[in-house]
């Protein structure tokens, strides 16, 4: 019989690409893991994965099992949740946050939240905080909003190079990406521009020196406040020593706001815009 365990471990595979990272995140071993999908594969009647030395791809009938999986892992958290006594504590609003998001305005966010729960945050990719998402793993995200989705942008915002304040080019109203050239560079890895900025420098011949690369915003910050490099960011990631200025040709900009389904209930979303709003203040 199939159980929710084997679900479990077939949801966990699947997301984390292997099975050496899906028995890490479900706390297993991996032959404990390896003899799990095993069996669910023979109730199943078929293989679920394809599995070569670099990674591990669904077949026809993994994809097939996916979707119903994740709907009954879905189903499995909902039942949970409204089963829960009512004398027990709160269940905390589950609440996704992008990952670049200033950490300062996070802060800000969750000591002025006043909603009815506690709140509970986990940060990801826009890509990562939509699956969970639609896996209920999460309550509502605060991430990207894409053309044509109707939610309230919290951040309109456009994005400008960094520069350390005693940058020869600091003072500057905008900046040609030629200037740049001799610059060193500090990658963000948070950034949902990665490959768009790539090729932006690229296309104009600027291939600088990386001093580093790395998905902590903070620390790539810190980086270009010290002066040892410069690199591109939303203009809400700017800090104390550190100067925004606009670089000619590089017009992107990102708008962030709640997205989420049925729950959180009115009264919670309306204090986590408030929340929001004022963590922006």
């Amino acid at each position: 019989m199939m159980k929710r365990t084997h679900l479990r471990q077939f949801l966990a595979v699947v997301e984390t690409g292997g099975f050496t990272a899906a028995a890490r995140r479900i706390n297993v071993t991996q032959p404990t893991l390896s003899v799990g999908i095993a069996e669910l594969e023979r109730l199943v009647g078929a293989p679920l994965f394809v599995r070569d030395r670099r990674n591990v791809r669904l077949t026809e009938a993994g994809n097939r099992l996916l979707a119903h999986a994740r709907a009954i892992e879905r189903e499995f958290r909902l039942a949970e949740a409204s089963l829960r006594s009512e004398t027990d504590l709160a269940p905390p609003l589950r609440l996704g946050v992008l990952a670049s998001l200033p950490t300062a305005f996070l802060a800000r966010l969750g000591t002025g939240f006043a909603g009815p729960e506690p709140l509970m945050l986990t940060e990801g990719s826009d890509a990562e905080l939509r699956r969970k998402l639609g896996e209920g793993q999460i309550d509502a995200a605060l991430t990207l909003l894409r053309e044509g989705e109707d939610a309230q942008p919290i951040i309109d915002e456009g994005y400008r190079m960094m520069l350390p304040a005693s940058h020869r080019l600091a003072g500057r109203a905008t900046l040609d990406p030629a200037e740049l050239a001799s610059d060193t560079m500090i990658a963000r890895r948070s950034c949902e521009l990665l490959a768009e900025t790539s090729r932006f420098f690229t296309q104009r011949g600027v291939r600088p020196r990386f001093l580093l690369r790395s998905a902590n915003d903070d620390r790539c910050m810190a980086m270009v406040r010290a002066g040892m490099g410069v690199t591109t960011a939303p203009e809400s990631l700017r800090c104390e020593g550190v100067v925004a200025v606009p670089l000619d040709g590089y017009d992107f900009r990102r708008r962030i706001g709640l997205i989420g389904g049925a729950t959180p209930r009115e009264d919670t979303r309306s204090a986590l815009r408030l929340a929001c709003a004022n963590a922006l203040a």
